[in-house]
């Protein structure tokens, strides 16, 4: 995978990823395909920097991350096609602003594929869980500085540790483009901290449970912890 930098601080969301994005121009030089490029954009989507309805100027991510505009148009087609991105006649590419359906839709695939990673993952062993634990941490650590983006991030990289417990590389795959839509919907809740902070306390039960090597009742509280952020994201969604 990519190592994708922390950002220092940009006026325009936009500029900033593009600016994040410049610096694993190295990676994608060594490997220059649409794939990796795609991988690159759809981390910025996934990590907050890229917004819902941001536009995405074809040369101006070529520039930045080194490529041609043709690598790049067709990396934006993949993300198209994987409802990240959304392309508008004569306007160009934008970021997408998910609808209600999306989010019932990407629960549907969530609770599918999170809680039987956590009960019958090949790969939970003492590192993987380790990995849990450090979201954890972060996520933690984050709310305690402040900084409630930060602590959106760290939500976001405890479900794909809950994930690679599975050891599956396509579910990791997959995984990667469920988190990329559920950062766009977060986005239309009405306060960070107000809508993750209370799940900190969940992903810490969630990750004792598996310590103790308790994974079945770990998964059931995945299970009951998606059922209730489903439910608050789409009393936010009929609210607008």
């Amino acid at each position: 995978m990519i190592a994708y930098c922390v950002l220092m601080t940009v006026v325009d969301p936009a500029s900033a990823a593009l600016a994040s994005l410049s610096q694993v121009r190295h990676a994608i030089a060594r490997t220059t395909t649409a794939e990796r490029v795609a991988d690159a954009v759809r981390e910025e989507v996934t990590e907050g920097r890229l917004r819902p309805g941001a536009r995405l100027p074809e040369q101006a991510l070529g520039t930045a991350l080194g490529v041609s505009r043709n690598t790049v148009r067709e990396s934006l087609s993949q993300l198209v096609a994987e409802r990240v991105l959304v392309r508008e006649p004569n306007r160009g590419v934008f970021v997408a602003e998910p609808d209600r359906e999306a989010v019932r839709d990407v629960y549907r695939a969530r609770r599918l594929i999170e809680p039987a990673a956590v009960r019958h993952g090949e790969a939970a062993g003492p590192v993987e869980v380790v990995a849990v634990r450090a979201a954890v941490a972060e996520g933690l650590a984050a709310a305690a500085a402040d900084r409630w983006d930060d602590m959106a991030s760290a939500n976001q990289h405890f479900h794909r540790a809950l994930v690679a417990l599975a050891g599956s590389l396509r579910l990791d795959q997959q995984m990667s483009l469920l988190l990329a839509e559920m950062r766009l919907v977060f986005h239309r809740m009405p306060g960070v901290r107000e809508f993750h902070e209370p799940y900190l306390t969940r992903n810490d039960t969630i990750c004792r449970l598996l310590e103790a090597g308790e994974r079945e009742a770990a998964a059931v509280e995945v299970t009951e912890y998606l059922n209730a952020a489903e439910r608050q994201l789409l009393a936010a969604y009929d609210a607008l």
